[in-house]
């Protein structure tokens, strides 16, 4: 691909009105939304920002725009200083990812709008020093080049890139003939320590504490204070992390510590690699009917307890999707018969788990309706290690989401959580488990 690089000197007033659009995206990432970082989005969202690193390493993408048809579209994105980019390809549905530097991301819903080709744009955090743009369309369609445009004597980079549909074969091509893996990522521990995988000291119960979305996945949207569901997860993450770790012989770690995406694979790897005796994932997603609120406590099974865990199921299944994610199938082990029965008697203490968090928030939490219910969960897939999804609260009800982003009532909540991880863990062992 050729990336051809101009240099435009213009006139002094309009370098004045770029550094001046440079300095409020500035101070909206450090002062408006401090707790946002990495700058994650998706199209539709109001301005979203994050915190610029100390160095100021991070790019800073502070306008874009769409134009085109149905047969060709091009997209332009400012940024503070010249972007390197790569381009992927990815089937089912049709995207195209462009891969940048950490990046923060100030862009406008008006202005950075799917148009043309595209039917959805996302862009935000995938791992640390990595940021993404995910353009999806209802057709195949590629890049057909880029150019990055020096502006005002390198005060500001313009990158364009022009995009047009292409034959299905020819995009199999694309994605057939790229050579690019999604980086690992570690595990992180409680305190923000990376943790290593491998063996665990004799007698230690592990806990994987996921906290549900994060990066270019936003999740769910508060209803009154706009809150993302990833910084809600990543904060009750924290707070049963530790309390958990408060228990004998226990040790909780985080799947993930910051705002980072994690693929439901990546999740699953993570508990299992660390020999973990539960995973936890914990979400706060959003209802169409905005009174119903409360607590519920999922489980893995092939059918769906109900309508409302099928649709709860389907929408969680899509975050690697969201990211731009090549979906891939089972692992050949699914078929084999003694991994087969290891998931059989996983899923009873998975159960058996549920019912101690049930019980623990009974009086304590409120709770939805059939607070235990069940579907299938790719994040509770591990056939060796029993899983629960925690929906701690719905953000589409304005009592849950108070109480969501209330300090306080996450303390209390991963309090309850632990007395049912300990009752469960005594359980287990009085049964010879």
């Amino acid at each position: 691909m050729k990336v051809v690089v101009t240099r435009r000197a213009e006139a002094g007033n309009r370098a004045a009105r770029v550094l001046c659009r440079l300095a409020g995206a500035a101070v909206l990432a450090l002062v408006a939304f401090p707790s946002l970082a990495g700058g994650i989005a998706a199209a539709g969202a109001e301005v979203t920002t994050g915190s610029i690193p100390a160095e100021n390493s991070a790019l800073l993408a502070y306008s874009g725009r769409m134009a085109g048809d149905d047969a060709r579209t091009r997209v332009i994105i400012d940024f503070d200083k010249r972007p390197d980019i790569s381009v992927h390809y990815v089937a089912n549905p049709y995207r195209i990812l462009i891969d940048l530097p950490e990046t923060v991301f100030a862009l406008k819903k008006d202005e950075f709008a799917a148009r043309g080709l595209f039917t959805d744009v996302r862009f935000g955090a995938m791992a640390e020093g990595r940021s993404r743009i995910v353009l999806t369309a209802d057709r195949p369609a590629s890049v057909t080049s880029t150019e990055v445009r020096e502006e005002e004597g390198g005060k500001s980079f313009r990158l364009v890139i022009d995009t047009g549909i292409v034959t299905e074969g020819a995009f199999a091509e694309l994605v057939n003939g790229q050579k690019w893996k999604e980086a690992t990522t570690s595990v992180a521990s409680a305190d923000g320590a990376v943790v290593p995988g491998g063996a665990v000291e004799p007698g230690r119960f592990v806990i994987a504490v996921d906290a549900g979305h994060g990066g270019i996945d936003n999740g769910a949207l508060g209803v009154e204070t706009g809150t993302h569901e990833k910084d809600v997860t990543l904060a009750f993450a924290k707070e049963i992390a530790a309390a958990l770790n408060k228990l004998p012989s226990t040790e909780a770690f985080l799947t993930r510590d910051n705002d980072e995406f994690l693929s439901l694979p990546q999740r699953v790897q993570l508990a299992r690699s660390r020999n973990a005796n539960l995973l936890i994932s914990i979400h706060a997603d959003t209802l169409r009917q905005k009174d119903i609120r409360g607590a519920t406590v999922y489980t893995i099974s092939d059918k769906a307890s109900d309508s409302l865990a099928a649709n709860l199921a389907a929408r969680e299944n899509l975050s690697d999707e969201i990211a731009g994610m090549p979906l891939e199938g089972e692992p050949p082990e699914v078929a084999d018969i003694l991994i087969d029965l290891t998931r059989r008697e996983t899923q009873g203490f998975s159960v058996g788990l549920a019912k101690q968090v049930v019980d623990a928030f009974e009086g304590e939490v409120k709770l939805i309706n059939n607070p235990h219910r069940y579907a299938g969960f790719r994040v509770l897939k591990a056939p060796d290690v029993p899983s629960v999804l925690l929906e701690l609260g719905f953000l589409s009800n304005k009592e849950d989401e108070q109480l969501l982003i209330d300090p306080a009532w996450q303390k209390k909540v991963a309090g309850l959580i632990a007395e049912a991880v300990g009752r469960y863990r005594a359980t287990v062992v009085a049964n010879g488990g």
